[in-house]
C-alpha cells in the first residue's frame, strides 16, 4: 500500500532530521578514539590505519557512541538515534548490532580497547585521547 510505504518513508526522514549531529562538524569530519578514527563525511572507520567495513546501522552506532565518548548510552537511546523513535520492538537488537561493530574493529568485550558494557544500561565509548 503507497499510503503505508509514503507514511513510513516521511517518519524515517524525521527520525534522520531529528539525530545529534557532531559539534563542529563542518570543521572537522574525523573523530577519533585512539586508533579508531571515523570520518563522518566519507562514512568510512579506519582502525590502524586499516580501513574497517561497517553496515550502515553498525556505522550509526558508532557514530552515536563516538560523538560523546565516555557517556553511556542506554540501548533506548541508541535504538532512537539509530533507528528513531517509532521503532518498537526487543531492545537487545542494540546488543547484537555492538557484538558484530567489535568484531569488526577487533574490540574484545571481555578486555575492550573501545566499546564498554555498561551493565543495566547500554553501552559507552572509552574516552581516549
Amino acid at each position: 500500500d503507497q499510503t503505508f510505504i509514503r507514511h513510513a518513508l516521511v517518519l524515517r526522514v524525521r527520525a534522520m532530521l531529528r539525530r545529534p549531529r557532531p559539534e563542529g562538524a563542518a570543521e572537522s569530519h574525523r573523530l577519533t578514539a585512539g586508533s579508531l578514527v571515523v570520518d563522518t563525511n566519507a562514512r568510512e572507520v579506519w582502525l590502524d590505519e586499516s580501513r574497517v567495513e561497517l553496515t550502515r546501522t553498525e556505522f550509526e552506532l558508532l557514530l552515536a557512541l563516538i560523538t560523546q565518548p565516555g557517556t553511556a548510552k542506554s540501548r533506548r537511546e541508541l535504538i532512537t538515534q539509530v533507528w528513531g523513535d517509532e521503532w518498537l520492538g526487543d531492545e537487545h537488537l542494540v546488543d547484537v548490532h555492538i557484538g558484530n561493530l567489535r568484531r569488526k574493529i577487533h574490540d574484545d568485550p571481555a578486555d575492550p580497547r573501545f566499546i564498554h558494557t555498561v551493565r543495566g544500561v547500554g553501552y559507552k565509548l572509552r574516552s581516549v585521547q
